[in-house]
């Protein structure tokens, strides 16, 4: 049977949404060894750069999931522990992120020290962690937190027939909150959402004049005197 009502008062409602099955918090930080990245061509005349035109100071890069596969949930394998005197089974996740990083650098101020993107390196780090994960649940990893900074960079000279190559090691630092959920259909006594109220719409605003010069127009109608007219 329909509800009569359903606004205001609390009703019993037939939902679906996602349970929590467990969650936590994880930082970590890692080093990357970018090697024999080629330096490109100049971005404004085609010459290719050498060591010299760039400023090996000014190497920064930028750090983000890939577009394809950013994560991987590989296996998870039950295990056994005792928390507070209980013997519960959790499970070991196994999880592959997959990134990459971009590095980019100044040119040297004689070359008008416009910022260029060296290259792009994709790379892959996996990590364990222990979740209340049972089979049927999924695993959500969102980044809170994702960066990097450059620590070293060196530029190698290379011959008359090769090119300059810079290599730099970087510093990751990641947040990451990692859940274990499942899709459920719940029963519960709740209040039914309301829509808000719509706002006044303003009324239409009134006729505006733009400003006057009142110091030099319209004259005021005295000449001093100076009208023209003969005196007695």
């Amino acid at each position: 049977m329909q509800a009569n009502n359903l606004t205001g008062g609390q009703e019993l409602l037939c939902i679906n949404t996602e349970k929590v099955y467990d969650w936590v918090l994880n930082e970590a930080t890692f080093d990357l060894s970018l090697t024999d990245l080629e330096l490109p061509v100049n971005p404004v005349t085609g010459d290719q750069l050498e060591c010299d035109d760039i400023d090996l100071n000014s190497v920064t890069c930028e750090v983000a999931p890939t577009d394809v596969d950013p994560i991987e949930i590989l296996d998870r394998e039950d295990q056994e522990f005792e928390i507070d005197g209980a013997l519960v089974t959790l499970q070991l996740v196994n999880i592959r992120k997959n990134f990459e990083v971009t590095i980019f650098a100044n040119l040297a101020a004689d070359l008008g020290g416009a910022n260029v993107e060296i290259g792009t390196v994709e790379f892959t780090r996996c990590e364990q962690v222990i979740l209340c994960a049972p089979d049927g649940t999924d695993i959500d990893v969102t980044y809170t937190d994702l960066d990097c900074f450059v620590c070293t960079a060196t530029c190698d000279v290379g011959t008359t027939t090769d090119i300059d190559e810079l290599d730099v090691t970087v510093t990751v630092r990641l947040c990451q909150s990692i859940q274990s959920t499942f899709d459920v259909t719940l029963e519960i006594v709740a209040d039914f959402c309301q829509p808000r109220d719509m706002l006044p719409i303003p009324p239409c605003p009134a006729p505006t004049i733009p400003p006057q010069c009142p110091v030099v127009f319209p004259v005021n109608g005295n000449d001093n005197g100076n009208n023209g007219g003969n005196g007695a």
